[in-house]
């Protein structure tokens, strides 16, 4: 008497990473779409706010009023540029999460990675250095850190998906 419990087994164990890694994809498209969202707010900001980022207020005591309009005007200048690059960052890390890794793509699934990585890596430890103005880390910071951490749990879950043939 045989027994199909291996190839029951084998099937289960190919549906589970087929599962894995449809929501693995997933979540690193829904990070790609938060990054798109935190650079949209950051532009909207820029225009419709007080003229700083999310979270800060002020420099030194300052709004963006009292700057030398020049000085404002650069500022601005600088947030817009950020924006374009958060957003076009969003953009990428969407598509390839959501037509790449689901597709078992190794090189969208490493790119995505190494897009998000290099962003982050350049862009975070500089809110951590000196104290030439302040701001609220949770506003500021808190949407790219959820962000973050959804992108590293479809990162892992994805993972074996992607490395199986």
């Amino acid at each position: 008497m045989t027994t199909n419990h291996p190839v029951a087994d084998e099937q289960e164990e190919q549906v589970q990473i087929e599962s894995q890694l449809r929501n693995g994809a997933l979540l690193m498209a829904l990070a790609g779409i938060a990054f798109i969202g935190y650079g949209v707010v950051f532009l909207v900001m820029n225009f419709v706010g007080d003229g700083f980022e999310l979270g800060v207020s002020t420099l030194d005591g300052m709004t963006s009023a009292e700057l030398d309009p020049t000085v404002a005007y650069y500022i601005s200048h600088l947030h817009v540029a950020t924006a374009a690059f958060i957003i076009s960052t969003g953009i990428a890390i969407t598509g390839l999460s959501w037509y790449g890794v689901r597709q078992r793509l190794t090189w969208a699934w490493t790119t995505a990675i190494v897009t998000a990585v290099v962003g982050l890596a350049l862009a975070l430890p500089m809110h951590w250095t000196g104290n030439a103005f302040s701001h609220d880390w949770v506003t500021h910071l808190g949407p790219i850190y959820l962000a973050t951490i959804v992108f590293i749990v479809g990162v892992v879950l994805s993972y074996r998906g992607v490395h199986t043939a």
